[in-house]
């Protein structure tokens, strides 16, 4: 099978396209034939090491110390079960499905998933590429939401870096789940999430929200560009700054805010589970959020795909088309 492949860190040009062996499912997997992935941010700082502050040793002893130890990236798909392993009971041949996967591998024609993990069938009102998207911005973005901020309907939430793939999510959660949102992004893309129904944006680039005497009970940094210090005063008396991207510092502060301070800053790590990717499924089918797609490249175009995540502005998610289908 066609597959992206790693063999040292670096810019994008040290991915290139290969021929590799096709995974056999266990008997308790299942083939997937991937029609659509995306390149995430988490993609791009592993395949870089550009990774939060202390924490590149970490991700070396994971990843590989001297050479990537899984060589294909890329941890969400959409796609086609195209066999089952003999105990497989869960899914059959031709389902349509979603999901992530925690060994990476994604970005290729076929993976080999356990029928336990976190995937689940797709919502039927997206295509392929659309349910991509979900995974990782839509999931991460629930549990930051629902599991670390405890979001309750009536509260003021301000997301930053509204325009995101985990900022467009967001948004729509935030609204879900009966918030007031206000949305900080650039001047180009405050249309974009006022139409994700936030009732405020706010252009950063000409507008610092910590200066303008608002307080939220959530504050959450998806983009890890703004500090728990410089935003501190922006949070009510018990606020909790949700920070995405954190390092050593920022953990170490979180133990700080958890023990002594009633404004606490939370950080970890979301967990992908077929459980909630049934529950985004559910909103998804009822309309009550949907899939921002910024740009598509196809598989051999992935390490393009790769620079133009690595300069920060992308609008919701980036896109690899694996194969076409009638579906996308």
């Amino acid at each position: 099978m066609k597959a992206i492949v790693y063999t040292k860190y670096g810019p994008p040009d040290v991915l290139q396209l290969k021929e590799v062996e096709k995974p056999t499912p266990k008997d308790h997997d299942v083939l997937v034939k991937i029609y659509a992935t995306t390149v995430t941010t988490g993609d791009s700082r592993i395949r870089s090491l550009n990774v939060p502050v202390g924490f590149r040793l970490l991700t070396r002893m994971i990843f590989g110390i001297l050479a990537p130890r899984r060589p294909i990236l890329g941890f969400v798909l959409a796609g086609e079960v195209e066999a089952v392993g003999k105990d497989v009971k869960l899914f059959k041949i031709g389902d349509q499905i979603f999901g992530s996967s925690d060994k990476f591998g994604c970005h290729a024609e076929y993976v080999a998933l356990p029928e336990t993990g976190a995937i689940a069938t797709k919502p039927s009102i997206l295509s392929y590429e659309e349910a991509a998207a979900v995974p990782f911005g839509g999931h991460s973005s629930l549990v930051y939401l629902r599991d670390f901020g405890k979001i309750q309907s009536g509260q003021q939430v301000l997301i930053n870096g509204a325009s995101g793939a985990l900022g467009t999510f967001a948004v729509q959660l935030a609204k879900y789940f009966g918030a007031e949102v206000t949305g900080v992004c650039s001047t180009t893309n405050l249309e974009l999430v006022q139409s994700l129904g936030a009732e405020k944006v706010i252009d950063y680039t000409k507008e610092d929200f910590t200066k303008g005497g608002e307080t939220y009970d959530i504050i959450f940094d998806t983009v890890g560009k703004i500090s728990f210090s410089n935003c501190k005063s922006s949070l009510k008396k018990n606020g909790r700054f949700l920070l995405a991207v954190a390092g050593v510092p920022q953990f170490l502060n979180m133990l700080w805010t958890s023990v002594f301070g009633r404004k606490k800053l939370v950080a970890g790590v979301a967990v992908c589970t077929k459980e909630d990717l049934l529950f985004l499924k559910d909103l998804i089918e009822a309309g009550k959020i949907k899939s921002v797609i910024d740009r598509r490249y196809p598989l051999e175009q992935t390490a393009e795909a790769h620079e133009y995540v690595d300069k920060g502005h992308k609008k919701g998610s980036v896109v690899i088309t694996v194969e076409r289908n009638n579906e996308i």
